[in-house]
């Protein structure tokens, strides 16, 4: 063999193993970590506390127990100003059962007690008042209130007791005389105790007693302690409901028919009053 022809077969040769290892290379399957770089995840551990909550949703005029709140984790970031902690306050639920909802609250809301009025707050005899009605208060004693056991929530009936002047055929004299007002009144405080309508709690004898009354009721009262005593008489729980009748005397008022002052006339044993003071 020539060498000419030998150099060719060399090179043919090297040329065809050349070519299989390409095409070996170009069908050899690549891996995705020689394409798609590695990523590293990173875990943030995120810092929790535990905050008081609504259990529920909570309405305007709520009087709150404390079976309405509760702890639930929160991110500590996240921790607004006025969020009550775990760790802050540790008896929150205890101080703010018995405070009346000022703007709702939403269930699993965190609370703020700038939406609430505290039972320590001034404006709380404000938010407990049923709306239209007003807060009034009366001077008491034990004598006229039952014998202290009239306690805030309960229901009573106002009595007036006052002197009339009943003139006779021979003298003008005057008698003790009452009448019963204003029927099923809410009591909302002695003194400045007052309570939960759920909660109940011993007598409680004070110096004055709030009630709640219309605007014409109070002024009927504002009326009734210029002329005399007042003196409120408990009623059951059996009969106070929100059905009873208030019968509340406005007509009495000055301009009416009953407290302008006056003589009752006795003739003939028939009393006849002249210009009425009103009364039994």
């Amino acid at each position: 063999m020539s060498p000419m022809r030998l150099i060719i077969l060399v090179g043919a040769a090297m040329a065809a193993m050349a070519a299989a290892f390409l095409v070996r290379n170009m069908s050899k399957p690549t891996t995705v970590t020689e394409i798609v770089p590695e990523i590293q995840t990173q875990v943030q551990e995120v810092s929790e506390v535990q905050i008081l909550v609504a259990r529920r949703n909570l309405e305007i005029g709520d009087r709150l127990a404390t079976s309405d709140f509760e702890w639930a984790p929160w991110p500590k970031a996240n921790v607004a100003e006025g969020y009550l902690t775990e760790a802050k306050a540790p008896d929150a639920i205890e101080q703010v059962a018995g405070a009346i909802v000022r703007i709702p609250i939403f269930n699993r809301e965190p609370i703020n007690p700038a939406k609430l009025v505290l039972a320590s707050d001034s404006s709380v005899m404000a938010a407990i008042l049923s709306p239209g009605m007003r807060a009034m208060s009366v001077e008491i004693s034990t004598e006229s209130a039952s014998g202290g056991f009239i306690l805030p929530n309960d229901k009573v009936d106002v009595i007036l007791t006052h002197e009339i002047q009943v003139q006779t055929e021979q003298m003008v004299s005057e008698r003790p005389s009452t009448a019963t007002i204003i029927k099923n009144v809410r009591v909302l405080a002695i003194d400045q105790v007052f309570k939960p309508d759920e909660e109940g709690g011993s007598s409680q004898i004070g110096n004055t007693a709030t009630l709640e009354l219309s605007e014409k009721e109070a002024e009927l009262i504002a009326q009734a302690q210029r002329m005399g005593s007042l003196s409120l008489a408990l009623r059951p729980w059996s009969d106070a409901g929100e059905g009873q009748s208030r019968d509340s005397r406005t007509d009495m008022l000055t301009g009416g028919s009953g407290m302008q002052g006056g003589i009752t006339v006795f003739r003939s044993g028939i009393p006849t009053t002249t210009t009425g003071l009103g009364g039994s």
